[in-house]
């Protein structure tokens, strides 16, 4: 299937000075051996061998491989459908239509689904990496769109893959653009892990304290009194002030963001046109969203801290702490899960209503909370914004990475 294109590309805005040649326009078909279907198999327990890709394998943000959990297919492997060096792998229906991934050497012996498009790419005269990154593309994403949505079921078949036009230089330019991207991907890759190993390292932390097997000493280096036991109730005050200002910033919950707006979160409004019958918050007021959410079983309770003020649903649960209760201090309470327990006495599993759990605002104002006292308060929640800040430096840095990343895929490819 493969050939020489002759027709002539556009150059891209940017290159590598020793690069002067004129760059081809080719077709994925062009720089292919084959495009193929996968094996029509079930997965099961992974054999430690033969690895199974199958489209819920495949990340929807980082398009890598999820490996930590991997499957074997069933019944009889055939080397046909194993997924080799240089390598892209292809979604081809439903909403994951358009996802790729590049076969990676350690991925080892690794059959591909049905539901995936294995493409082939020509070693001799394409880089696959190259060709793998045309993939993170704006004008890849608009292909995939419009050629995916044609009917009312997504999808993209080989045929159709195989007539997605890009740009391409000699091969010495691709592998030199292949191995500077990697080294982005690389450090985007490493900066990730260290997110996670601080939010480990935090969560670890947090649980240490608030199961109080980890103490402060005050000032003089003397024990805290100890731990006393409160309701929500004790320690706040429930809101049900509505929004008569009609003040605009509609707020939602993030697992991720915490209170954000809406028009922050969704780049757009999903609320109702009047808000004034919403509650009305201020800086430092909690939301409780009894919705499940990922990482948060029980519903997620989160502080408003970005804004000064803002408005959220009214089925929404919101509070305001007494002033002898450091805000701080709760935040990072709330963020270990320890409340889940007891969220669960009066919202057990059986009595969730479309996603939402059945809890009574009286029955949430009854939760049980360990606290210290107010300065001990104040000194854990210190100390775990430190880390806290950390943590945020460090994403911080890896959106600069992605972004990076973002900038070159749009100048370097054309």
């Amino acid at each position: 299937m493969t050939k020489i294109s002759k027709k002539i590309a556009k150059v891209p805005n940017l290159r590598f000075p020793e690069f002067s040649e004129e760059w081809k326009e080719i077709t994925l078909g062009d720089c292919s051996l084959s495009l193929d279907y996968g094996m029509n198999a079930a997965a099961t327990n992974f054999d430690g061998i033969n690895r199974y890709i199958r489209i819920t394998d495949i990340d929807d943000i980082s398009s890598k491989y999820k490996s930590d959990s991997p499957v074997s297919p069933t019944g009889e492997l055939e080397d046909k459908y194993l997924v080799k060096e240089n390598d892209i792998l292809f979604a081809r229906t439903g909403a994951s239509t358009g996802k790729s991934y590049l076969y990676k050497p350690d991925d080892g012996k690794l059959y591909f689904a049905g539901f995936l498009i294995r493409v082939k790419i020509d070693s001799n005269y394409y880089n696959a990496n190259f060709i793998f990154n045309q993939t993170k593309t704006v004008s890849y994403n608009k292909w995939v769109k419009l050629m995916s949505m044609r009917s009312g079921q997504p999808g993209i078949n080989s045929q159709e893959y195989a007539s997605f036009k890009f740009g391409v230089p000699l091969k010495s330019e691709q592998n030199k653009i292949a191995s500077f991207l990697s080294l982005i991907d690389e450090r985007i890759q490493t900066q990730s892990k260290v997110i996670t190993q601080l939010e480990s390292l935090m969560q670890g932390i947090r649980e240490k304290i608030f199961k109080q097997q980890l103490r402060f000493k005050d000032v003089n280096g003397n024990d805290f009194p100890d731990w006393g036991m409160k309701k929500l109730r004790d320690i706040g005050t429930r809101i049900i002030s509505k929004n008569k200002e009609n003040n605009q910033k509609v707020l939602t919950i993030s697992a991720q963001m915490g209170l954000i707006s809406q028009l922050d979160f969704f780049n757009k409004s999903v609320a109702a046109k009047d808000v004034t019958n919403y509650y009305l918050l201020t800086k430092n007021d909690f939301a409780y969203n009894r919705s499940y959410s990922d990482g948060y079983p029980m519903g997620a309770i989160k502080k408003l801290t970005r804004y000064d003020k803002g408005v959220v649903s009214t089925l929404y649960i919101c509070f305001r702490l007494n002033s002898d209760t450091d805000t701080d201090f709760i935040e990072q309470y709330f963020e270990t899960g320890i409340q889940n327990s007891e969220i669960e006495k009066f919202a057990q599993e059986g009595s969730r209503n479309h996603g939402l759990l059945n809890i009574s605002i009286s029955d949430f104002f009854n939760i049980k909370i360990s606290i210290p006292c107010l300065e001990e308060q104040t000194k854990i929640a210190n100390f775990l914004s430190t880390i806290d800040e950390r943590i945020n430096t460090e994403k911080q840095l890896l959106k600069q990475y992605e972004n990076q990343k973002k900038y070159l895929l749009q100048n370097i490819f054309i």
